[in-house]
């Protein structure tokens, strides 16, 4: 049984979990040094209701995508790939830059509710703050998981259900961390731990590239017909495009024969870093292009600098 489709799940409801929880704890502890216990049941009900939320969200999404086939279904899962690698770009760029000042954000927003506003008012400011931010997190782990979890028919056995195995895991080892550093005093370097994944994650967003553009474009090709006279489908030979002008390129690389996408190890990089072992010339160029862009990126703003500097007036 293979269980690699579990990690892609695991590395990302991890770092997204973390966030949240993070935000969790910060206010929890400001609460309480704060002196202001009595709020805290507005965490918890905020942290519930971001995660209903985004359950439901996550099941309409599902039953969208799970309910279309052929050339619908690769659309939408392309779509979703998309939404996924803008989502996931923008949170890996932002989380970063926040990072160093996440906790005085927080509690100053905190601060905020807590001092200009009615007891009331102020436990629904913390509900608001709470609710928000799990949801958020929440929504961006539906873009990108949601087109893995349906159970994987090649499989056999609960290895079908890895990708949501590796969902719940990685939810479970969040939540670990985040009693870990708030419930018993561990001090773990959070910066160090958001960078590293920070990396995998980029290089998971760069793979999405490489598949999202695989589903386009088996979604712009029609390699069937229906026949009303037979009364069943015939294959075209060669497939017919729908936008003529859409294509992969011609094909640069097979590897099938030396790392086969659907044997291991080569499943394990499909599965996480969007590997396959055929590659063709305008996926090789967009990933290029969006990997050596968001890596600048990325690691600009790890060293603290301006993404877009502005210019110097004359």
């Amino acid at each position: 049984m293979d269980f690699s489709g579990a990690l892609p799940t695991f590395l990302i409801t991890l770092r997204e979990g973390t966030e949240a929880t993070l935000v969790v704890g910060i206010v929890l502890a400001y609460l309480m040094k704060a002196n202001q216990a009595t709020l805290q049941k507005w965490v918890y009900l905020g942290a519930a209701a971001g995660l209903f939320a985004s359950s439901i969200m996550g099941a309409i999404a599902q039953k969208l995508i799970g309910g279309f086939s052929g050339t619908v279904y690769y659309l939408t899962k392309g779509i979703f790939s998309v939404a996924a690698i803008v989502m996931l770009s923008w949170m890996l760029i932002w989380m970063t830059q926040q990072a160093k000042t996440m906790r005085h954000q927080v509690q100053s927003n905190l601060e905020r509710k807590i001092n200009s506003e009615e007891t009331r008012k102020a436990g629904w400011g913390v509900f608001t703050l709470i609710a928000v931010a799990v949801l958020r997190e929440g929504a961006e782990t539906v873009l990108f998981i949601i087109g893995t979890l349906s159970p994987d028919q090649t499989q056999s056995g609960i290895a079908q259900y890895a990708p949501a195995i590796g969902c719940f895991a990685g939810i479970f080892a969040a939540i670990a961390i985040g009693l870990t550093m708030f419930k018993f005093g561990v001090k773990l370097n959070i910066r160090v731990f958001f960078q590293v994944l920070g990396v995998i994650l980029l290089l998971i967003v760069s793979g999405l590239v490489i598949t999202s553009l695989a589903a386009f474009d088996l979604a712009n090709t029609i390699d069937k017909v229906f026949n009303p006279v037979t009364q069943s489908y015939e294959f075209l030979d060669p497939p017919r495009r729908v936008i003529e002008w859409f294509t992969l390129g011609s094909q640069v690389t097979d590897t099938s024969s030396i790392l086969p996408a659907d044997k291991f190890p080569g499943i394990i990089f499909s599965t996480l870093f969007g590997y396959s072992d055929k590659l063709y010339a305008n996926q090789i160029v967009s990933y290029c292009i969006f990997i050596s862009t968001m890596g600048t990126l990325y690691f600009r703003s790890l060293e603290g600098k301006k993404l877009f500097p502005s210019l110097k007036s004359k």
